[in-house]
């Protein structure tokens, strides 16, 4: 993602990019961390994305908890928290295409979903 010239290799110019990267997204957690835990619990991920303007159902937030939070205790650090908003824009990138009508919805069949959910590229 940061190999900007394919070579392989982070240069210097590169990691700063990288570096400034994971710097916004720390001022990003920080923000949504109200209680300064560290982590992110059920409530401070759905605060952080509806700002990101996302409209999720009380139960979809608990079904991201459950999927990033490796420690089992209720709630994503820091590194899973960046993998939760990136996994959910890709995969919001995904639908939006085959949502033509802009209305939340689409038609596709099984073999179609598992395309468009294998061919996405996390960034």
């Amino acid at each position: 993602m940061f190999d900007t010239d394919g070579n392989g290799v982070i240069d210097f110019n590169e990691f700063a990019g990288l570096w400034q990267y994971v710097c916004d997204w720390q001022d990003t957690f920080r923000s949504f961390d109200l209680d300064n835990s560290g982590t992110i619990d059920k409530n401070e991920l759905k605060a952080a994305l509806q700002t990101f303007g996302f409209n999720l159902s009380e139960s979809f937030y608990g079904v991201l908890i459950t999927k990033f939070d490796r420690s089992g205790r209720g709630d994503i650090r820091f590194d899973d928290f960046i993998q939760c908003c990136v996994v959910l824009q890709t995969l919001t990138n995904a639908f939006k295409q085959h949502d033509h009508n802009l209305n939340g919805w689409i038609r596709v069949s099984y073999e179609q979903f598992l395309t468009m959910v294998f061919n996405c590229k996390m960034k």
